[in-house]
């Protein structure tokens, strides 16, 4: 129930920091087509896209949002916004077709543009160097179960850093690395489609290496700022009284969340975690000195937030195939709103994971590098309208304000996603953007949401 209060609270004006940045992100394979030009070779994504029955609509990211073509367009629309940061990412295939070896200048000459429009715009980039288009070639090899594969992108890395480095300031090595690793080798839900418990935590821990190499690269070549993006759910127990439900809660919380960020910010493994990993993979993956690899410095931690879990103990459930290890562990859906992905809404736990970060992770500077909602949008006149959007936009942001006010040392917000895009499995049935893409015709046009976001940026506040 709605109080007074709680509407006073909602309407009430708030003010970031002085320096908060604000901006925009994207992903290269959701936006940029052009999936075979100027050397670009198959990612996972492309494989995964063309088998038919896998993504919705039978839709590929061929063409996309044509980003590749019409990036001028989109940076102008970002100015036009006031963003001052855009959160992009490079294709590895565009940048190393064969995974390994060889660098493809035509490819990295893409970026070369968008960067330079980018800084011409005033607008700073923060480029993300994996955002799940790994080289199909290396799949063929293995994948991130390949121990090789964290050295192949330490490799990548620093190839494009030499190229973009001296403009761009900002380097986040990897996108949500729970993602690539759980849904694309335990459940199959992306790319690769690969349904082996066990693979998914080779591919994890491989992931993780794979982030340090490039980090302590990026840092000796001189990079300004490096980072990684994690995306993290808060998880609560069904009853906090009762603690078998506690026990699940904690078990759910170790897979998503603290299976990477101890590795990355506390150099060591949840020894709950260890003990699950041990089981579907007998541990010899991991290798004496990757901790301390995996536990580079970084400067600040991206943290993406979609919705909280929640989870209750049930003798006999069989668990879900996205986390290896939850047996008897019931994953139950919130009474909350929800967003056209049928996600539950949940601004709250963003507060509260934003505190745990800054208690148990507290040397650590934090940005919001993704937040946001599909909804339908309502096309009236020459005006496209997302009220939802906002809502969801503005009660996160106000969630976000009141962890500063705590002492969170959040420094950033991006919103997901500048454009209408290609959604992974979903293909293009789900739009994120505060920008409308008309498919057919790649027009752009305004939502309410953007100007909305437009008038946050230009105040500082909301």
């Amino acid at each position: 129930m709605t109080t007074t209060q709680d509407r006073t609270e909602a309407s009430a004006s708030v003010t970031f920091p002085v320096g908060f940045r604000w901006g925009v992100a994207t992903a290269a394979y959701q936006i940029e087509g052009a999936a075979r030009e100027d050397g670009r070779t198959p990612s996972i994504w492309d494989t995964f896209s063309r088998t038919p029955g896998l993504v919705d609509g039978g839709h590929t990211g061929d063409v996309a949002c044509d980003h590749y073509h019409r990036y001028a367009d989109d940076v102008a629309i970002m100015r036009e916004l006031g963003v001052g940061t855009y959160r992009f990412s490079i294709a590895w295939p565009r940048v190393i077709p064969d995974g390994t070896g060889p660098m493809n200048p035509r490819g990295l000459d893409f970026y070369d543009r968008l960067v330079d429009e980018l800084l011409e715009a005033g607008i700073a980039p923060m480029a993300t160097l994996y955002h799940w288009d790994l080289p199909q070639i290396l799949e063929d090899r293995g994948g991130w179960t390949n121990r090789a594969t964290a050295d192949a992108f330490a490799d990548y890395a620093i190839a494009a850093y030499l190229r973009l480095g001296d403009r761009v300031p900002t380097w986040t090595t990897l996108n949500e690395p729970w993602c690539s690793a759980f849904l694309g080798y335990a459940s199959g839900n992306h790319a690769p489609g690969r349904t082996e418990p066990d693979a998914a935590f080779r591919a994890a821990h491989h992931l993780m290496l794979g982030h340090g190499l490039a980090a302590r690269r990026l840092r000796e070549a001189g990079a300004r700022e490096v980072s990684v993006t994690v995306n993290l759910s808060p998880v609560f127990p069904r009853d906090a009284r009762d603690r078998h439900d506690v026990e699940a809660a904690a078990r759910v919380d170790g897979l998503h969340n603290r299976i990477f960020l101890d590795p990355l910010l506390l150099g060591r493994y949840p020894a709950d975690m260890l003990e699950v990993v041990e089981r579907f993979t007998g541990g010899t993956h991991i290798q004496e000195g990757d901790l301390a690899t995996i536990n580079a410095p970084i400067d600040f931690l991206g943290v993406n937030y979609y919705m909280p879990t929640l989870v209750a103990a049930k003798v006999g459930e069989p668990g879900s195939a996205q986390f290896p290890g939850t047996e008897g562990v019931e994953f139950l859906d919130p009474d909350l709103p929800r967003t056209g992905m049928d996600w539950p809404i949940d601004p709250d736990g963003l507060h509260v994971l934003l505190k745990r970060l800054g208690g148990d992770y507290v040397k650590t500077p934090i940005i919001i590098t993704e937040n946001g909602a599909s909804f339908p949008d309502v096309v009236v006149g020459d005006e496209i309208e997302d009220t939802e959007r906002i809502g969801f936009l503005a009660s996160h942001l106000r969630a976000a304000h009141r962890a500063v006010t705590d002492g969170v040392d959040l420094r950033g917000y991006l919103a997901w996603s500048l454009l209408d895009n290609f959604e992974w499995a979903y293909g293009y049935d789900k739009r994120f953007g505060l920008v409308h893409v008309d498919y057919a015709t790649q027009e752009r046009r305004l939502k309410e949401s953007a100007r909305w976001y437009r008038r946050v940026i230009s105040t500082n506040s909301l």
